[in-house]
């Protein structure tokens, strides 16, 4: 996974568009107007506009009535987009922040932190994959500060 990897020219809300795209066509195989927008809180003329925007970027093929699919291009920045959103929900998750904010720390975070930064988020969830008697000492250690505060 290029990592690293994010369009320039793309604005924070088009990379969303993408990440949920992906999500929803991961979940259901396809995506349609509404389920996009059902994850996005957003309006469905929001959603279609959006749509023809990344269409005209070469990054889905809209189809009027039957929603989007990715185009080459448009799947690896949406992998990019979820990979770096998922590393970050789950340094998070593992440092006690609760999951509702840790989702959405990860939707700001993913757009902002310099691509090594991310990185080496990775490898040190990797590395607590590996000896979870450590990820456990972390954790432990962690909670144990939060009740002294």
């Amino acid at each position: 996974m290029e990592e690293g990897y994010i369009a320039k020219h793309l604005s924070r809300k088009a990379e969303d568009y993408l990440e949920a795209i992906l999500n929803v066509t991961l979940e259901k195989g396809y995506a349609r107007t509404k389920d996009v927008a059902d994850q996005l809180g957003s309006a469905p003329s929001s959603v279609v506009e959006m749509f023809r925007k990344l269409d005209s970027l070469g990054l889905v093929e809209y189809r009027r009535y039957e929603g989007v699919v990715f185009r080459p291009e448009g799947r690896k920045i949406a992998e990019v987009i979820k990979y770096r959103h998922d590393t970050l929900k789950k340094f998070l998750l593992l440092i006690g922040v609760p999951d509702k904010v840790a989702e959405q720390d990860a939707c700001f975070m993913e757009h902002e932190l310099n691509p090594e930064t991310v990185r080496r988020i990775r490898l040190f969830l990797e590395a607590m994959d590996d000896d979870s008697s450590f990820r456990q000492q972390i954790q432990q250690e962690i909670s144990r500060r939060i009740l002294d505060k």
